[in-house]
């Protein structure tokens, strides 16, 4: 897996100026990609590249070797603590994203079901009211059933009055 660093970033990490890795990277010995207007550099291959080198044939002093050793083992190490303290941000900022998020959740939760309880409460308030209101529509059917019947009866009753009392005019 290749990772890539930003160019300022890359100079932090290996303690060089920009100058230098550019002209790295016009030799072609760094490896590197250019998006959005920046330049991003690989960080594997990049690391090695910064060791210097020298002819095989060339005798370097001993001192020399010594301190180009003692060097990339600095830098080398200090890529890797860089690297690691910028692991160890991303979790904590990772670990802080998921907590808020957590607690948003949460909170979103208990609104819930406070709304839940409410609307439960609010059903049955309305369940109540509709079976009281059934039990009044059923009392007015009876009523009015019994008013009509009623009615009814007294309106046949005064129809054989008014028959009997035609029938009795016409009898005297």
């Amino acid at each position: 897996m290749q990772t890539y660093l930003e160019l300022e970033e890359f100079c932090k990490l290996v303690h060089l100026n920009e100058d230098v890795v550019k002209s790295m990277m016009a030799k072609n010995s760094l490896n590197f990609k250019e998006e959005n207007g920046k330049i991003y550099i690989e960080a594997n291959q990049g690391t090695f590249s910064v060791v210097p080198r020298k002819n095989e044939n060339e005798a370097l002093p001993v001192d020399s070797i010594s301190l180009a050793g003692e060097s990339f083992v600095e830098k080398t190490i200090g890529t890797i603590l860089n690297l690691h303290e910028k692991v160890l941000d991303a979790k904590d900022e990772t670990l802080e994203v998921l907590q808020r998020e957590n607690k948003f959740l949460k909170d979103a939760l208990y609104s819930m079901q406070e709304l839940y309880d409410e609307d439960r409460k609010t059903i049955d308030i309305l369940n109540s009211q509709l079976k009281h209101a059934q039990n009044e529509v059923e009392f007015l059917k009876r009523k009015y059933k019994m008013m009509w019947n009623k009615a009814i009866e007294n309106f046949t009753q005064n129809k054989e009055i008014s028959k009997s009392a035609d029938n009795t005019e016409d009898k005297l």
